[in-house]
């Protein structure tokens, strides 16, 4: 069974999605809103799956406020709570994965944060099978990005997260002589471009009844953005 680290943090930290609140219409509160809404789905798809839910928060003075929004999708006895250590994003998660392995005696590891908008209990699961044959597996998103890393092994974690991360964590891989796998490519929602196409696609999928992240399309329902087609780029305004 994987243990799935979420590694987020508060819903109100101002270190929560910079990249968007830099690049699209979204106000502050708005930002927030929508990190909440993100962490709740990807904490419900991993509580769904075969999987065992653990939330990495970023600050121990943020624990609570994690709980209080983890709580809203999750039952909180099935979610396990800790404090991330590291500075980096590589380093949070490589800390995370070694002690895990390691100390805990984890059969495999996987790191995802709430901006893996579309991440889905079949997802994980798949990658918890290619992980029976490979020793790391990864979930392309655009742009070279990666929204899913999963490890039976630990690699060398320093920088592993550098662009293009997927092409950084399969070459850690293959140098400490582990195989590779991937499972579909999915969204990760950092800038106003990404939240333009998780929101296409999000209405598409909405139109052929198809499966939705369900606290995603409550706060897109409500959300008064208006999607912009101009040749190949997609732009946001109100």
């Amino acid at each position: 069974m994987t243990t799935v680290a979420v590694l987020c943090d508060a819903p109100g930290s101002e270190r929560v999605l910079q990249g968007l609140a830099e690049t699209s219409p979204l106000s502050a509160s708005e930002t927030e809103s929508l990190y909440a809404a993100l962490l709740k789905d990807t904490a419900l798809s991993v509580a769904r799956s075969g999987g065992d839910l653990l939330v990495n928060y970023r600050d121990e003075d943020a624990e609570d406020a994690v709980r209080e929004v983890v709580a809203e999708a999750v039952d909180p006895g099935d979610a396990r709570f800790e404090v991330q250590v590291g500075e980096t994003y590589a380093g949070r998660v490589g800390n995370t994965v070694t002690h895990l392995l390691e100390t805990e005696d984890t059969g495999s590891v996987a790191a995802v944060s709430p901006e893996a908008a579309f991440l889905a209990r079949t997802q994980i699961d798949e990658a918890a099978m290619k992980l029976r044959s490979s020793e790391v597996v990864l979930g392309p998103a655009q742009g070279g990005r990666v929204y899913y890393a999963a490890f039976a092994e630990a690699i060398d974690f320093e920088d592993a997260y550098a662009p293009p991360a997927v092409e950084t964590l399969t070459d850690r891989a293959i140098d400490a002589g582990f195989g590779v796998d991937f499972i579909a490519n999915g969204p990760l929602l950092e800038t106003g471009a990404d939240l333009a196409d998780v929101l296409v696609q999000l209405r598409a999928r909405r139109k052929s009844e198809a499966i939705v992240p369900p606290h995603l399309a409550e706060w897109a329902a409500e959300s008064d953005l208006v999607v912009h087609a101009d040749g190949g780029e997609l732009s946001l305004t109100r």
